[in-house]
C-alpha cells in the first residue's frame, strides 16, 4: 500500500478543513475562486525561479484571437530548440504569470526556448477555444521568434500539467492529419486526457487528495456547453500509432488522473510510439506548483524532463 508523502500529509489535512470551513460558510464555486486558488497557492509554494537571460512577451496570431505568450530564451547568442507550454488549471485557471517560476525552471532544465501561451479559459472561453488558442501558438511560433530575430531550432516539443497536457495530447492527434505541424517530442505532466472521468483512480483518489472528483466534473461542466461528446474530445480514445510524438508521461500515485495517463502511455508504447514514463507513487495532482513541500520530486521531474527533451 503506497502512502502520501509525509510533508503533504499535514498541508492537505489542513487544506482539507480549510475548504470544509469555506463550504460550510457559503463558498459557491466559480471562475474567480478557482483562478484566485491556484494562484495563491503556486505564489505560495513555488519561488520566482532562475534567471533567464532573455524573457519578453509577445501575440501570437490566430484565425479568431492573437494569443498572448512569454517567450524564454537561456541562451540568445545560441539556436536552441524550442519547447510551448501550456499551463495546468482545469481549463479554467492558471496563466503565463501564475506559472513563470514554472516555466523559468523548465528552460533551464531543458535548455530549450520556452513559450508560454495564455490561451483562452472557460467559463468565457469554452471548448473549443483554447484548443484553437493552442493550435495557434504550435503553428504560428516560428513567424513570432523570426520577427523576434531571435537564434532558435526549427526542432518543436510541446509539455502542459493536467489541462495543459490534455491540449498538448490534442495537439499531438490533430497533427497526424495535419503535415505542416511537426512535433518532435510531447511530455505531459499528470495530464487529462479522459474526460468521461470513468477510470478506477477517479474513484480511488477521488475526495480528499487537493483534485477531487467532483471538483474535475465541474471544471467539465464549465468547459463544454454545447452538448459535446466528451469521449470523442478525449485523446484517450483516439487511433494513435508509431507517428506519434516520443512522449513522457508523469504520473502521481495519489492523483484522479493517474490511471488515464499511465494507460494513454501504454497505448501509445503498444502502437510503437516512443514512450517514457515517471511515475511518483507519493506524491498527488498538481505537485509542480507545490515545490516548497516536495522540492526533491520536483527537481526530479525537472531533470527527468530535460534529459528526455533532449535525447537523441
Amino acid at each position: 500500500m503506497h502512502t502520501l508523502h509525509p510533508t503533504l500529509q499535514p498541508w492537505l489535512e489542513q487544506f482539507n478543513r480549510i475548504a470544509a470551513q469555506k463550504i460550510a460558510a457559503g463558498y459557491k464555486a466559480t471562475a474567480i475562486g478557482a483562478r484566485e486558488a491556484l494562484a495563491q497557492l503556486t505564489a505560495q509554494m513555488v519561488s520566482p525561479g532562475p534567471d533567464i537571460a532573455w524573457v519578453n512577451d509577445d501575440l501570437v496570431p490566430g484565425p479568431d484571437y492573437s494569443v498572448p505568450v512569454r517567450i524564454y530564451h537561456p541562451a540568445p547568442e545560441q539556436p536552441l530548440p524550442v519547447l510551448v507550454f501550456l499551463h495546468g488549471g482545469g481549463h479554467m485557471a492558471g496563466g503565463v504569470s501564475v506559472y513563470d517560476g514554472i516555466s523559468r525552471r523548465l528552460a533551464a532544465a531543458s535548455r530549450h526556448i520556452v513559450v508560454a501561451a495564455e490561451y483562452r479559459l472557460a467559463p468565457e472561453n469554452p471548448y473549443p477555444d483554447g484548443l484553437n488558442d493552442a493550435w495557434a501558438v504550435a503553428k504560428g511560433v516560428w513567424g513570432v521568434l523570426e520577427q523576434r530575430q531571435l537564434r532558435f531550432q526549427r526542432h518543436l516539443a510541446l509539455a502542459g500539467d493536467s489541462a495543459g497536457g490534455a491540449l498538448c495530447a490534442s495537439l499531438s492527434g490533430k497533427a497526424q492529419q495535419d503535415a505542416s505541424l511537426e512535433i518532435a517530442r510531447q511530455v505531459l505532466i499528470y495530464p487529462c486526457v479522459d474526460y468521461t472521468l470513468t477510470q478506477p483512480s477517479v474513484k480511488e483518489n477521488g475526495e480528499g487528495y487537493f483534485l477531487t472528483a467532483n471538483r474535475t466534473a465541474w471544471y467539465f461542466d464549465q468547459y463544454f456547453q454545447h452538448g459535446e461528446d466528451r469521449r470523442q474530445a478525449s485523446p484517450l480514445y483516439w487511433p494513435c500509432s508509431a507517428q506519434w510524438p516520443a512522449t513522457l508521461v508523469i504520473t502521481a500515485g495519489f492523483d484522479i488522473l493517474r490511471d488515464e495517463g499511465q494507460l494513454y502511455a501504454r497505448q501509445l508504447q503498444a502502437a510503437g510510439a516512443a514512450v517514457a514514463q515517471l511515475h511518483l507513487d507519493d506524491q498527488m495532482h498538481a505537485f509542480l506548483n507545490m515545490e516548497a513541500l516536495v522540492p526533491e520530486a520536483c527537481a526530479l521531474a525537472y531533470r527527468r524532463i530535460g534529459e528526455f527533451l533532449n535525447a537523441d
